[in-house]
């Protein structure tokens, strides 16, 4: 089964675009977003996501526009109005895979298993498991398994974002101070 997005304004005339087509057999690729696993659109898709965000974009910010009227439309021709909130995190979506970079979708408030908050983190989940029994990101037992909430993995995964960038500026100075980035001369 497969499906078309198409967006229209409910006094237009539907445009489909037809070459971002969605395969929903697709297993692999569902399984990873299940996990939570970071997901970028392959180089050769990369045109078809760059053109959709234009489209999504250019509906947002047309003020002849509501983002409220754009639909989702099946293979059937049957379509499903989306919310203006859905549409909104779509367009967000589409615009960090336009630029090439992975994203996760994750619900806050949700507890993640310790696999899961790894994959978030692109951590193995023995590290993870040290990092929580170290007590650098709070959880709770759930019988014998560990539950983590996904805002204190963003938490920790923002700090620890922080400090490496900070680290790498300090060894950029440190590295320029010793001469580190001056050509050889032969």
């Amino acid at each position: 089964m497969s499906f078309k997005v198409a967006f229209a304004s409910n006094n237009e005339q539907t445009t489909d675009l037809e070459a971002f087509t969605v395969d929903a057999t697709t297993q692999p690729l569902e399984d990873q977003i299940r996990r939570m696993t970071p997901v970028a659109a392959p180089r050769a898709e990369q045109a078809q996501v760059a053109a959709l965000y234009r489209a999504l974009a250019s509906m947002a910010h047309d003020p002849r526009r509501s983002a409220a009227d754009c639909r989702l439309v099946g293979p059937q021709g049957e379509s499903v109005t989306l919310p203006e909130s859905v549409f909104h995190v779509l367009e967000r979506v589409v615009e960090v895979m336009a630029r090439g970079d992975s994203i996760t979708v994750v619900a806050v408030g949700r507890e993640m298993t310790t696999q899961q908050a790894a994959d978030l983190l692109n951590v193995s989940r023995q590290y993870l498991v040290r990092l929580l029994d170290e007590g650098r990101i709070p959880f709770r037992m759930t019988g014998k398994h560990r539950r983590v909430r996904i805002e204190d993995v963003l938490v920790f995964k923002d700090i620890r974002d922080r400090d490496r960038r900070a680290g790498l500026r300090q060894l950029s100075r440190m590295t320029e101070e010793f001469g580190g980035y001056e050509s050889e001369q032969r």
